[in-house]
């Protein structure tokens, strides 16, 4: 592991002259106005720290230049640098924001309270699995409007990293524990190798002692060894490279002591097997020059069976492409080369390719990936541009948000989500039984947009359901599918219990007014092809089957009263099809006879040209169905002898029908008054519309009758 060296002492109080001593060497490239504002902040969280320490016994004053000298170190702006300094001052007494807002700019006053913020919700890292820890590392990013926030968070836990073995053993496997679940895969996301292979390297120190003590000699026992043969193969390869005349980088990639263990232990490998071990890296123009270079250093070292692997023929499924070879050096140990044009080299690293999944082995996100890309370009820009503006961007504002419960369970959901749907993904009976939300601590409306970062704790009652109010677009209370369709379907089986309760009391009417004994339910399910009496109770509550139906199928024998008097006259003028006189004076025509009492069924509203049946009723003439419709596919034998033929009628009258018209449109404010008014123009008569938007698709769909 290597540690960068600073101008700073590593214990006791800074003097005056130490700060200053720092403060020159920064001079080397700030102008004297930045390292005026520099002095100026050190002075403030000098009066404000005074005789305070950090955890590890640190002077506070002096763990926070540690920690803008590590942001130093990174060329970040002076903005960030003073946000470091001040970082800790948050919680004490005097904070004033508008004096930091005033004195150092808006910029910096924001990073401050970020920095704070992020901070607390890092350290719920232990209470997640896996699957919350990568939702608590999109929280963090999520809430880093300003990327330096995150950067002044990984200076300050590597500066804790740097100094921990001053805590007891527990604590350091705790403090390690969560900056490799969390700190470590945030500065590999970010780009930021520098602090990244640190944190590691320092975890395993703390989390593997035996291990690290064990790799660690192995390296330093052959470093200058190591160090001057690479150095002799990177020489080696430009000379080749100068004599084709191929414009190359050449450079050691050295591996650190955390990845040689991870590989190791993922791969069952000892230490001599790691190929990468000894590593260099050659960046070439074009890809024609990658294959010409790969050629060379075969031609110069004997390739290792099995160790080739071409990313450029065949990408990776996250994007990456390069050459990975293994040869025998001259030493007769493995030497790993990779060879990649810049522009794939830019890619990789800017997370096109998508390292930090490879390393990670987790799914793509290309959301994520442009905001982290983003940041990385921000990082970029400080070599000589200015600072990036805050992720203002449309293109770059995250589609998701990122909420915890009272006990820090990290939940995701789509932004514009309100409480109601944070009740949902909690569980179903969580979102049935809320009352009511609060936000960080405060009462707020259901219908409040959530943020990522707050705190939401569900109040709920002891028993009830949802409102039917939450189902309504306009309404604002839910925009997830899931809170949606769990509504509907609790209101779904209320209806179904409710149904059951009309079928069972209709069928109790209609028996007892036939002076009929108590059906025997089971039987009466399977006459009427059922799956059980439930569902038979259901279906005479939703009129599919009618309690006539249902008390006829057990009528011994029937007198003939009137109504089947006018029943066997219909089947008698269809059976002879004796015809009307003139034209058909109806809209349908059944059997050839035109001029029957006919009207439509309202389960399956039939218009021209639909497929029709008609259906013998007692007393009511014939009901027209579609061909389709479900209570005829579900009618027995009994009921099927009524079904005769219909059609529509070739001279139709001025006939009026009422149909449900289905539509799918782009949500637009102003489309549920634009609809309506296409059928008043044409005359058509609108009895009821139901429209539902869906926000994440920006979509809305229209029932109208």
């Amino acid at each position: 592991m290597v540690s960068l060296a600073t101008r700073l002492p590593r214990d006791g109080v800074p003097t005056a002259h130490d700060i200053e001593h720092w403060l020159e060497r920064l001079s080397r490239r700030r102008p004297p106005e930045e390292i005026g504002r520099l002095r100026r902040a050190i002075e403030e969280a000098r009066e404000v720290h005074a005789g305070q320490q950090q955890v590890d016994g640190m002077d506070m004053l002096l763990s926070l230049l540690h920690t803008a000298d590590i942001l130093d170190r990174l060329k970040l702006d002076t903005d960030t640098l003073i946000a470091a300094i001040l970082s800790e001052w948050p919680g004490e007494p005097g904070y004033d924001p508008a004096h930091l807002r005033q004195e150092y700019g808006e910029a910096v006053q924001a990073m401050v309270e970020q920095v704070g913020r992020i901070r607390a919700l890092s350290t719920h890292s232990a209470s997640q699995d896996k699957e919350g820890v990568e939702k608590l590392r999109r929280l963090l990013l999520d809430l880093a409007d300003d990327v330096r926030s995150l950067l002044v968070l990984l200076a300050k836990r590597l500066r804790l990293m740097r100094h921990l073995k001053h805590l007891d053993p527990e604590l350091q496997r705790l403090v390690a524990q969560e900056t490799r679940r969390v700190h470590a895969p945030l500065a590999n996301r970010l780009g930021v190798w520098q602090i990244k292979w640190e944190l590691e390297d320092l975890c395993l120190r703390y989390l593997e002692p035996e291990a690290y003590k064990d790799l660690a000699s192995r390296l330093e026992g052959k470093r200058s060894e190591r160090e001057a043969f690479i150095e002799d193969v990177v020489q080696r390869i430009r000379a080749m490279c100068r004599e084709q005349g191929i414009d190359a980088e050449v450079m050691g990639r050295p591996k650190h002591i955390y990845s040689i263990w991870n590989k190791m232990r993922q791969k069952h490998l000892d230490f001599d097997q790691v190929m990468d071990v000894r590593a260099v890296r050659v960046l070439v123009d074009s890809v024609p020059q990658c294959y010409e270079v790969l050629g060379m250093v075969h031609g110069a070292w004997r390739p290792i069976p099995g160790e080739f692997d071409d990313y450029i023929a065949h990408p990776k499924p996250n994007g990456y492409r390069s050459l990975h070879t293994a040869v025998v050096g001259d030493d007769g140990r493995p030497l790993e080369v990779q060879v990649r044009t810049r522009e794939m080299h830019e890619l990789a690293e800017r997370g096109v390719a998508a390292h930090w999944r490879y390393k990670e082995n987790n799914r793509a996100d290309a959301e994520l990936e442009r905001r982290v890309a983003w940041m990385r370009a921000w990082l970029e820009q400080q070599d000589g541009g200015e600072p990036a503006e805050a992720l203002e961007d449309d293109e770059y504002q995250a589609r998701r948000i990122y909420v915890l419960t009272p006990s820090g369970q990290v939940i995701e959901l789509p932004r514009g989500a309100t409480p109601v749907d944070f009740a949902y993904a909690i569980h179903t009976d969580v979102g049935h039984r809320c009352r009511g939300a609060k936000v960080n601590g405060r009462m707020v409306p259901l219908t409040r947009p959530l943020e990522s970062g707050d705190r939401v704790e569900i109040l709920t009652a002891r028993e009830g359901g949802p409102s039917r109010d939450w189902l309504n677009p306009q309404g604002g209370y839910v925009v997830t599918s899931r809170a949606r369709s769990r509504i509907r379907q609790w209101f779904k089986q209320q209806d179904h219990d409710q149904h059951v309760q009309m079928g069972r009391a209709a069928l109790e009417r209609e028996f007892a007014r036939l002076g009929l004994p108590r059906p025997d339910l089971e039987k009466l399910a399977e006459h009427f092809r059922q799956p059980g009496v439930e569902e038979l109770l259901a279906a005479v509550g939703r009129g599919d089957i009618s309690a006539i139906q249902a008390a006829n199928s057990q009528l011994p024998a029937r007198s003939v009263d009137a109504a089947e008097v006018a029943e066997q006259a219909i089947m008698e003028r269809v059976r002879e099809r004796r015809p009307s006189r003139g034209e058909a004076a109806g809209a349908v025509v059944v059997q050839g006879v035109g001029d029957l009492m006919t009207h439509m069924a309202g389960c399956c509203k039939p218009v021209p040209p639909d497929p029709i049946i008609g259906y013998i009723t007692r007393g009511r003439g014939i009901t027209i169905h579609r061909r389709d419709c479900r209570v005829v596919q579900q009618m027995d034998e009994a009921n099927r002898s009524r079904l005769v033929p219909a059609v529509w009628s070739g001279a139709q009258p001025d006939s009026r029908f009422v149909a449900d018209i289905q539509l799918y449109a782009q949500d637009r404010k102003g489309l549920l008054r634009d609809i309506p008014s296409v059928f008043a123009n044409a005359e058509i008569r609108v009895l009821a519309v139901n429209s539902q938007s869906d926000r994440r698709e920006e979509t809305a769909s229209m029932r109208i009758t």
